[in-house]
């Protein structure tokens, strides 16, 4: 109920929202992820070690999502636009993507999800491995998921 002394309030009108956190932005589909994971590290590049250089802000002042990353980290990032941030089809494309790799000729010990990631990261973390690698594994695994879907 409004008085005389009271006006109603008119609604702000739209913010437009980030690409990177737009959902039409945000790929639906396992292969959507896998492509998206490897379009974001084509153009940032594969980091080998955990996640992002300088996770805490000590000498970097750029924001995560723009920065070199591991693989878990482009698969993380490409769900949510956070590379520490997860999401369950993150984490069901880590899953499937651990399954694939080989590392030492093994496959992941254990089947939680901390054990699938670092299966991954070790993979992406052997010496020699480059940026274009990851992005063939990546796209290797979105064909494979879109045939299997």
């Amino acid at each position: 109920m409004t008085t005389v002394f009271q006006t109603p309030l008119a609604t702000p009108p739209p913010q437009p929202v980030p690409l990177h956190q737009s959902p039409k932005a945000c790929p639906s589909t396992l292969s959507a992820v896998f492509r998206a994971a490897a379009r974001l590290l084509a153009a940032n590049g594969l980091y080998q070690g955990d996640f992002v250089p300088d996770a805490m802000d000590r000498e970097m002042c750029m924001p995560h999502f723009l920065r070199p990353m591991s693989i878990v980290a482009a698969l993380k990032c490409s769900t949510t636009g956070d590379p520490h941030l997860t999401s369950l089809l993150a984490d069901e494309a880590i899953a499937v993507l651990a399954l694939r790799l080989e590392v030492d000729g093994e496959g992941p010990l254990f089947g939680g999800i901390f054990d699938l990631e670092a299966h991954v990261d070790g993979w992406g973390d052997l010496e020699g491995r480059t940026t274009e690698s990851a992005v063939a594994v990546l796209e290797a695994a979105a064909d494979a998921s879109e045939v299997s879907a």
